[in-house]
């Protein structure tokens, strides 16, 4: 069973009592448009569950599912202009990856977008692939699940010397996850493999540090098997940074962001008072606060987006939640301590936003959802940041 599909599985629920903490605004209006809306089917993506890139003027993405005429397809690379156009670059075929959930990443040497996909290629355990500005791909790696680890998700990262950084969620080693480096000159290596009681299933886009230190998440594993945070060294060496417990949140999914002092902010599927997620923050010393209890109601529920940060704001989606069909929600936390909704999801502007959000100019955000839309099959949408 893959990662999402254990996420979308009621097994993973934990019975805690109902409370709500902090303080929320209710949902105000806010600007609001969508961009796109995706119609799956054989030349357009359904179901775009990553962050976008911000490239030249263009968002570029990609869709889990569309690409043919089947019920699924095989996912596709988009670009949506400014102005609502959308170009489909590329659809894969499965021998060159299929379901990509990662968003994009440019190489900042030679400027060409590299991806993922969670399954295909070679060995069936997805793929990593560079992808030229006319849709030409090549695959750069085929993950061999009894070695490498497979179902690699989260945005690739890099170095300056153009090394790229990812996870692979499962079926590395000892089946529990791997972290892996891509060389520039296209060398693969496994830098760390999960067993369990380091962590399980890591998800999320990895965080890197001045230093060469990775920090990221386990959705599973740790102490008490509700997932972790950890930080890798440069030596290979990796730390648990925390081992989430279930009343302080638990399942997280989405990337951590690091601040100068190095405190690290992220955010939990589940766990929390009403089991619904939190946004905490991690200081230095390993010690968590919980910053915002999320209640299942109108400030959302279940957030596993990338966090994004502008000045002493976060910015981030839930996954369901909101004021009318349980469709989710955009936030803004201030670091003092107030959130607020910036918009709800209806169904037909979309709804599940699983991915982040991006920063254009003038304070506009943008992202995508899931689900929702004309034809159900998600959105690109744009949403004002005040």
């Amino acid at each position: 069973m893959s990662l999402r599909e254990r996420i979308r599985s009621g097994a993973l629920l934990l019975v805690i009592p109902l409370t709500a903490f902090g303080h929320s605004e209710s949902a105000r209006s806010a600007d609001y448009q969508v961009l796109y809306n995706f119609v799956g089917g054989l030349h357009d993506g359904a179901h775009p569950i990553s962050t976008l890139l911000l490239r030249k003027g263009n968002l570029y993405g990609t869709t889990e599912y569309g690409g043919d005429s089947g019920l699924l397809g095989p996912g596709v690379v988009f670009r949506v202009a400014l102005d609502g156009s959308e170009t489909v670059l590329h659809i894969f075929n499965y021998s060159d990856g299929n379901g990509p959930q990662a968003g994009l990443t440019t190489d900042p040497i030679t400027g060409k977008l590299y991806g993922s996909t969670t399954d295909g290629g070679a060995y069936g355990g997805g793929v990593l692939f560079r992808l030229e500005d006319d849709g030409a791909e090549t695959v750069l790696h085929h993950f061999n699940p009894a070695s490498d680890g497979n179902f690699p998700r989260g945005r690739l990262i890099h170095d300056s010397q153009g090394n790229f950084y990812g996870i692979a969620s499962s079926l590395g080693g000892q089946n529990h996850g791997t972290i892996y480096r891509l060389a520039q000159d296209g060398s693969f290596k496994v830098l760390h493999t999960f067993v369990g009681s380091d962590g399980e299933d890591p998800a999320a886009r990895l965080e890197r540090d001045r230093a060469g230190n990775l920090y990221g998440t386990t959705f599973f594993g740790g102490a008490n098997n509700s997932g972790t945070v950890f930080k890798l060294l440069p030596s290979g060496t990796l730390v648990t940074l925390h081992s989430f417990s279930g009343s302080d949140g638990a399942r997280p999914i989405g990337r951590l962001l690091r601040d100068k002092a190095g405190n690290l902010y992220g955010t939990t599927l589940l766990g929390g008072a009403a089991n619904q997620g939190v946004l905490f923050k991690l200081a230095s010393d390993g010690t968590e606060t919980v910053l915002h209890d999320f209640s299942g109601g109108a400030d959302g529920a279940q957030p596993q987006a990338d966090l994004m940060r502008i000045g002493g704001t976060l910015y981030g989606t839930t996954g369901s939640g909101g004021d009318s069909c349980d469709c989710g929600t955009v936030f803004k936390f201030t670091l003092d301590g107030r959130k607020t909704i910036l918009h709800s999801f209806n169904g037909s502007d979309g709804a599940n936003p699983y991915a982040g959000l991006i920063k254009g100019k003038n304070g506009v955000l943008y992202g995508t959802t899931a689900n929702g839309g004309s034809a159900g099959d998600g959105v690109v949408f744009r949403v004002s940041s005040n």
